[in-house]
């Protein structure tokens, strides 16, 4: 594998992009000359200082949380948790209905459930909160995207929930990533929102399209980009597998997890690649995973599932992988500053990172799907939590 470094209208940009094998073509980059360059290494990256603040949500004995799936802050400190409760006394057992939308204030305390009952809400898959306090929830079970405003109506619907109509005999038939055939306007399986300084709204789509869906900020239809492909020669840039996760920079640039390839694609506003960033920090490729066998051929690259972009002065990209369970701090062009964490049930521990919420510098809200739970980290040196006792 070799790195390449753009050059671009004669100044240099050094980027952590990947030529996935010797002479691939980068297409939608003109006018863009590429050049070889030394592999970037990310061996020697620090570990970053944290605190898990035990106990910050506070609830009912009888809302225990379930599948954790998304976690996402307003412009008041107010936390939504996606939760998937699931059910104990009805059913079926697989493949019934389960969402949740649990807002929390600047404290911890419970306020409301957001959206009971709503249309579009079945197995939802992703939160976040917009510029304008407005929560939107992308729902891979239903095929939408909904917008809700911060009183908690809702108020844009992106896709379309099949019909329930004898037809399907209480089956939904779902192709397969390569059978697909994406249409304008529609979703299967959508994973994640995003949106830029215009407005412009982006979603990852997702399980089965294999694709970036792009909309205006009333909703209307402007392009799609990206295509299914895993396996070589086919894991080329611009083609997806499973994009879990998608964020969007200041400059318009988005960012996707593209999770069964093991990497993140960056593609401009019009959806024209630009580079690769891979998770290649050395890890301990003999210990055994939380969940699942120990390969005998475990990949050098991690897989990343989540993605936040920080809003600071200066835009820092964060992400995770499953295993060895680290959370990663990034520069945007994917040099990797620090990680924290790893994959285990304690506290400060992860098993399974399906959302993460970065909008403070030194705070982060971890979705901590099959802990149950959402951790709150303090970033820096070692700190003493306030107790739940204090919070109250």
């Amino acid at each position: 594998m070799q790195r390449v470094w753009f050059i671009l209208c004669g100044s240099v940009a050094v980027l952590s992009v990947v030529a996935l094998r010797s002479g691939v073509e980068i297409a939608d980059v003109s006018p863009v000359a590429v050049v070889v360059a030394q592999t970037q290494q990310n061996g020697n990256v620090p570990e970053i200082p944290f605190t898990s603040v035990p106990d910050y949500f506070r609830y009912s004995p009888d809302m225990n949380l379930g599948e954790t799936l998304g976690v996402a802050v307003n412009s008041k400190g107010h936390v939504v948790v996606l939760n998937h409760p699931g059910t104990a006394t009805s059913g079926p057992l697989y493949g019934n209905a389960t969402t949740q939308l649990l807002e929390f204030d600047n404290t911890g305390q419970f306020v409301r459930e957001i959206g009971k009952g709503v249309y579009g809400l079945g197995y939802a898959h992703s939160v976040r909160f917009d510029k304008y306090d407005n929560l939107w929830v992308v729902d891979k079970g239903t095929n939408s995207a909904m917008k809700f405003n911060p009183a908690g109506y809702v108020v844009m619907n992106l896709g379309r929930r099949p019909e329930g109509f004898d037809s399907f005999a209480g089956h939904y038939h779902r192709p397969t990533q390569a059978e697909a055939v994406p249409r304008d306007g529609y979703f299967d399986g959508p994973t994640d929102v995003a949106w830029d300084a215009d407005d412009n709204i982006f979603i990852s789509d997702g399980y089965i399209n294999s694709r970036v869906a792009k909309f205006d900020k009333n909703g209307n239809w402007i392009r799609s980009f990206g295509s299914h492909g895993r396996t070589e020669p086919e894991r080329e840039p611009g083609k997806l597998s499973t994009p879990h996760n998608m964020q969007v920079d200041r400059q318009g640039n988005v960012y996707v997890a593209d999770r069964g390839n093991r990497r993140i694609q960056v593609f401009d506003n019009d959806g024209n690649f630009l580079r690769i960033v891979l998770l290649n920090v050395p890890y301990d490729k003999t210990r055994q995973p939380v969940l699942g066998d120990l390969s005998p051929n475990r990949p050098d690259e991690t897989a990343p599932w989540s993605l936040c972009i920080s809003q600071g002065p200066t835009q820092y990209l964060w992400t995770n992988d499953v295993e060895p369970g680290r959370i990663y701090k990034m520069t945007l062009d994917g040099k990797i500053l620090g990680m924290l964490g790893e994959s285990g049930r304690g506290p400060g521990q992860f098993n399974w990172v399906h959302g993460l919420d970065c909008s403070a510098d030194d705070v982060l809200y971890v979705a901590d799907m099959n802990n149950w739970r959402v951790q709150k980290l303090l970033l820096g040196p070692e700190q003493s939590p306030p107790t739940a006792a204090a919070n109250r």
